[in-house]
């Protein structure tokens, strides 16, 4: 490729000689060879120095020449266009095996972030309900809603964000905690609607809540690894 030296010495021709046909006469004609391929630019010796034709020149650069009054410009393409191939023989291709990255394995720092946020939405949902259990406080779709209104919409954002294996594999169990939490929800706000009481402690022997907080150590140990490991609890 033409580099910035060789664009500046052009340059320099514009503003130190007269057009080429002018400086033809008497001189002694050479061929420029630009990175070791001949060209069909003639070079003029005089006096010990160089000159070369401006419209052979801006041929063999993809340049163009204009002029205006006493002022001649060339102006060369910058882009790969403007070079000149090579006269060395390419190097044969190589043969040695090309190794392929392993695929990612871990999880993305996107939807580390999501998971993380969708997580901390989830206890606060838990902990919501389990406080309205405890303390006898009336539940209903209402009180609850904000919490699944959150969590939906940072489950869409974990979706969005999943882009590894691990990624997606864990995106599945952190569905799985939503829909369990969803369920929680919906049979003790149901349970109050038909005027069933409930037990403060009621949580303590619900399978449901007991596979929930099982998801959620589960969840967090792999967040804190890194690493996609399911043991089950999340199923």
């Amino acid at each position: 490729m033409i580099g910035k030296p060789l664009i500046i010495s052009s340059l320099l021709v514009l503003l130190l000689v007269v057009p080429f046909i002018a400086l033809s006469q008497g001189g002694h004609k050479r061929t420029l060879i630009i990175n070791g391929k001949s060209t069909q630019v003639p070079v003029i010796q005089i006096n010990g120095h160089s000159y070369v034709g401006l419209d052979a020149l801006a041929d063999v650069l993809n340049g163009s020449l204009s002029s205006s009054g006493d002022m001649i410009a060339l102006s060369i393409p910058l882009g790969p266009t403007n070079s000149v191939p090579s006269a060395s023989t390419p190097a044969p291709p190589t043969t040695e095996p090309v190794h392929t990255a392993p695929a990612e394995q871990g999880f993305s720092r996107e939807f580390l972030n999501a998971g993380i946020e969708q997580m901390s939405t989830l206890r606060e949902w838990h902990a919501a309900l389990a406080t309205a259990i405890q303390n006898g406080i009336p539940l209903s779709a209402g009180l609850l809603a904000p919490y699944r209104a959150q969590a939906t919409t940072n489950l869409h954002f974990a979706s969005v964000a999943a882009k590894t294996p691990s990624d997606h594999n864990a995106y599945q169990l952190l569905n799985s905690e939503f829909q369990n939490m969803a369920k929680l929800s919906d049979k003790y706000i149901g349970l109050r609607a038909n005027l069933t009481y409930i037990s403060p402690d009621a949580l303590r022997d619900d399978d449901l809540n007991r596979r929930i907080i099982a998801c959620a150590h589960s969840l967090g140990a792999m967040a804190a690894k890194g690493q996609f490991a399911d043991d089950g609890s999340c199923r």
